[in-house]
């Protein structure tokens, strides 16, 4: 059983494509699938009847925010027969706080019941994971935090989204999101 998105509220959240999900997700006649809606949002999809839910330009949207915030930077870099806009990381200081709380929340921080960890964190490592930097997140730390890290990890992910779910307050939509990743 898959998911399905329902919109609880449509108040304004003050971030530009949140809001514009808001109102694709409150326009769809019918309830769409996690699944659906992460194809729609990220512009993956073919289907020519969900086109107008689709979010347009959304890395290079999702870049220039991260841009204007000075997390990233903008630099043209030459492949032989043509020049592509790079995004590198340009504040270092931001990306090691983010690598330093994936790192404790598996290891200082572990309180070993994904419904009693931070959601935001669970999020970030959901995310991290599919965007397969986790190994890398954790790559700074001695061999044996590294294995406790990734073996932690591994067994968060390995738990059954649907399960999981069903027990979480206020986290439904993470598991979902791990489910539609997972397939």
């Amino acid at each position: 059983a898959s998911s399905q998105v329902l919109l609880k509220s449509d108040a304004p959240t003050g971030d530009v494509l949140l809001d514009e999900t808001l109102r694709h997700i409150k326009a769809t006649e019918s309830a769409e699938t996690v699944q659906t809606w992460i194809e729609l949002l990220t512009g993956e999809t073919w289907n020519p009847f969900k086109l107008q839910y689709q979010l347009r330009n959304v890395r290079e949207r999702l870049a220039k925010a991260l841009v204007e915030k000075g997390i990233l930077t903008t630099e043209k870099q030459n492949f032989l027969l043509f020049d592509m806009t790079t995004h590198p990381v340009s504040n270092s200081t931001e990306k090691q706080r983010l690598v330093k709380k994936l790192q404790e929340s598996m290891l200082e921080r572990w309180v070993n019941d994904p419904h009693r960890m931070d959601r935001r964190t669970l999020a970030l490592l959901v995310l991290a994971h599919s965007s397969d930097v986790l190994e890398n997140v954790f790559s700074s730390l001695a061999d044996d935090k590294y294995d406790v890290a990734m073996n932690r990890t591994k067994d968060l992910l390995d738990m059954d989204p649907e399960v999981e779910a069903a027990k979480a307050k206020g986290a439904e939509m993470i598991w979902a999101v791990l489910a539609a990743f997972n397939k």
